[in-house]
């Protein structure tokens, strides 16, 4: 919820399709391909995390070996993943979370309505008071810097998971606006805590009092956590297997979403970017298969990885901790460098790997002090903030400059078409980066470029240094010396952020969805600046956005009112 309600809009306005994208945007290339490498060790080590998981519950359910279970889990992640894509990955994360609302709070009431309520509970646990201890007696620490603690679950599930993680990311610009991505998070970090959090808790209760005997820690031959489908033995076979089925469907849903956001890192962000940068679609498309495959055999070796999926998962988590120091610093802090964000991913990543070496071969481990992730973070930002002070910073993290053109030096440049044409978008009302880069149609490094240069000069004007505002512009006076001279109607229009074009567009969409496609097609707009040109128009209220599997553009009064005016 937090992530959603902090960065719904920077994401949204910034332009960036992935997470170490933007991370160029803000620092440079070079940090971009470090961050890539590591975001897809944790990727697919989230992966393996959800397929390990996956396999305890089958196993414990069905007893069946947990080699066996893993190849076919394995199988259908790959296969499912392989066929669809995230759109698909997305349809089928909303069937399975409606399934799982329904499927969740029945387990509950069922092991309520068979063992009794709280009373059952206190009585049979064997840790003592069921809220405060685990089922052995032990108590998580707060704040200690050893994992599990309160402290570590914080940094790794809720920052480093989700900050980091650049799936996440992915939903959010892949949303239609920024409201909808924001309420989606605030949506589903309700219903995650209330659907699935607690009633989850509860049924792992339920385990640990009625069958503790079953269990490693009390001597029994399942592992605690493969407790979910081995409390589902307990109820009538064809419930417990809808329980089952709504459990590993989303931890399969889950992980396809992993597989994606590993593949689609390695294929934008390594094939593309170091191996091919020249490949057309089709050699993409062929790469990226390899690549999913590669991803697989990766993930598969991570299943094995000592401590099972809690450490698995900690250890993944981990990977992302240097990414997401790099995009809170970005976000809020103008004078952190690209020299700061290389060197300070850099040496995270680096000990981070020496270590987690050197404890699979038992030569050292670091966990008897501290977790991995939490030696990731310091070094990471001591390092970052050192190197960063040892380079000048960007112009605008100088002390000497003013994202207020009125109040700070520019300087003189010299401005391409690219730049002018940039700068037109911005004069007519298109205030986001996301925009601009969207009708540009090219990549989000030369669209900063352009907007760095427009800035300098002095032609557009920033709305802050810090979050989203550094991506939303204004055009100033200047802009109008090296842009074409308006006419009396055009100046008319630009005040409300409109055009002929944009005009002739609002026209044809009041009559038909046929009329507007054609339009579209008439005028050789690619899908990126149709998307740029509806998000305009909806933000200034001329349309609204419509539709679930398919967008409908429709005009609002205000548009109508604006075609009586210009058209």
């Amino acid at each position: 919820m937090l992530y959603g309600l902090i960065f719904s809009n920077f994401i949204r306005r910034c332009g960036a399709q992935t997470l170490p994208e933007y991370l160029e945007m803000r620092y440079d290339g070079r940090v971009r391909n470090v961050v890539a490498s590591g975001t897809i060790i944790g990727l697919c080590g989230i992966l393996a995390n959800n397929i390990v998981t996956s396999v305890g519950i089958v196993s414990g359910f069905v007893g069946w070996p947990q080699e066996i279970v893993l190849a076919i889990v394995f199988a259908i992640i790959l296969f499912f993943t392989f066929i669809s894509g995230l759109w698909a990955a997305t349809v089928t994360d909303f069937f399975q979370v409606s399934i799982g609302i329904i499927v969740v709070p029945l387990f509950l009431k069922m092991a309520i309505d068979k063992f009794g309520g709280i009373d059952f509970l206190q009585a049979n646990w064997g840790g003592g008071d069921v809220f405060a201890q685990g089922v052995t007696g032990m108590k998580m620490p707060i704040l200690s810097i050893k994992y599990p603690s309160a402290l570590t679950f914080i940094l790794l599930f809720g920052a480093a998971l989700v900050w980091g993680n650049n799936y996440y990311w992915l939903k959010i610009a892949s949303c239609r606006n920024e409201k909808v991505a924001r309420n989606s998070y605030v949506i589903a970090g309700l219903l995650l805590i209330a659907i699935f959090m607690i009633p989850l808790a509860f049924v792992g209760a339920y385990a640990g009092a009625s069958i503790p005997e079953v269990f490693t820690l009390f001597g029994g031959a399942i592992a605690p956590t493969a407790a979910y489908g081995a409390f589902a033995k307990l109820f009538p076979p064809f419930v417990a297997s809808i329980f089952i089925i709504g459990s590993v469907a989303a931890s399969i849903s889950t992980a396809s979403t992993a597989t994606l956001g590993a593949s689609s890192t390695a294929t934008r962000d390594i094939y593309q970017r170091m191996i091919n940068p020249g490949a057309d679609r089709a050699k993409t498309l062929r790469a990226s298969r390899i690549i999913m495959l590669l991803v697989g055999i990766f993930t598969w070796l991570l299943c094995y990885f000592p401590g099972g999926p809690i450490y698995l998962f900690a250890f993944a988590n981990a990977w992302l901790v240097p990414p997401a120091v790099l995009l809170s610093f970005g976000a809020i802090w103008p004078k952190f460098n690209s020299n700061g964000a290389l060197w300070g991913v850099v040496a995270g990543s680096i000990t981070m790997a020496v270590l987690t070496l050197t404890d699979l071969l038992g030569i050292f481990s670091i966990d008897k002090w501290t977790h991995l992730a939490i030696v990731g973070f310091v070094i990471t930002v001591v390092v970052g903030v050192i190197a960063s002070s040892m380079k000048p910073s960007k112009y605008y993290g100088r002390s000497d400059w003013n994202y207020k053109v009125s109040e700070g030096k520019r300087e003189k440049v010299t401005l391409n078409e690219t730049d002018k044409t940039a700068l037109e978008l911005i004069r007519t009302g298109h205030l986001y980066m996301a925009d601009i880069t969207d009708a540009l149609g090219v990549d989000s490094r030369a669209s900063t470029e352009s907007i760095e240069k427009l800035d300098r000069g002095g032609y557009i004007e920033r709305a802050g240094l810090t979050g989203s505002k550094f991506y939303e512009f204004r055009a100033t006076e200047k802009a109008n010396e090296v842009l074409p001279e308006l006419t009396e109607e055009e100046r008319e229009m630009v005040k409300v952020g409109l055009n002929k074009a944009y005009v002739g567009f609002l026209k044809a969409a009041s009559k038909s969805t046929e009329d507007a496609n054609s339009y579209i097609k008439d005028n050789g707009w690619n899908s990126l600046k149709v998307s740029s040109i509806t998000s305009h128009l909806t933000r200034m209220g001329y349309t609204v956005e419509k539709g679930l599997f398919r967008i409908v553009i429709e005009v609002t009064q205000k548009g109508e009112d604006a075609i009586k005016r210009f058209a």
